[in-house]
């Protein structure tokens, strides 16, 4: 899908300002999208695109400490 597609892109609470390790995540019906915000100038920058319920699953995951 198309980047714009994702009509709500959100900022992880674990990223910095200065410019370091940041993602977004941006929400559509269909699914979940991941993109690194370092490249926001890029129109071209790559997505990682998931359906709702791999990446609900994903952050189950995360959540409980499975894959630290």
């Amino acid at each position: 899908m198309p980047e714009h597609t994702y009509s709500t892109w959100r900022k992880s609470g674990r990223s910095g300002s200065n410019g370091g390790n940041c993602v977004e995540v941006g929400f559509a019906d269909t699914g979940r999208a991941v993109r690194d915000t370092k490249q926001a100038a890029d129109p071209n920058r790559a997505m990682l695109e998931f359906n709702g319920n791999v990446f609900a699953a994903f952050l189950n995951r995360v959540k409980s400490g499975e894959l630290d």
